[in-house]
């Protein structure tokens, strides 16, 4: 295997395609409590932050691509995911089933208005390093 250096420097954001971006402000923004950063002028978009990545929640037919939710979840960070999953709950998001115990994480699904696939998530093992 050869070693080259990456241009890549990082992830800036992750595209959230919605069909409705008032209600898709009122779900990051009020109920997952997510700092919006930014609502868009010209097309129907907006940033929220966690305290890794931005989440772009974005009009995709707006922008010339047909809307198709996400199916595969983007993994939420929480430090306890029973307290969280409680909380949700209280304001009314559904999850898809029980948490899910994978002997190294903690997993909870659920979605957005848009139907847009969530978790929250919270890994207990350490992570191993190579050799």
């Amino acid at each position: 295997m050869t070693t080259q250096t990456s241009v890549v420097t990082g992830v800036d954001f992750v595209s959230v395609p919605t069909r409705n971006l008032a209600a898709a402000l009122e779900f990051y923004g009020t109920l997952l409590g997510l700092p919006c950063s930014s609502v868009y002028g010209r097309v129907p978009g907006a940033e929220f932050e966690t305290s890794n990545l931005t989440l772009q929640v974005i009009g995709s037919e707006a922008i010339g691509l047909e809307f198709h939710p996400n199916k595969n979840p983007i993994a939420l960070h929480v430090e306890d995911i029973e307290a969280a999953r409680a909380d949700l709950e209280s304001r009314g998001v559904s999850f898809r089933a029980d948490t899910l115990d994978t002997s190294v994480c903690y997993m909870a699904f659920f979605a957005d208005p848009d139907g847009n696939a969530l978790m929250l998530h919270h890994r207990y093992a350490p992570k191993e390093r190579d050799a």
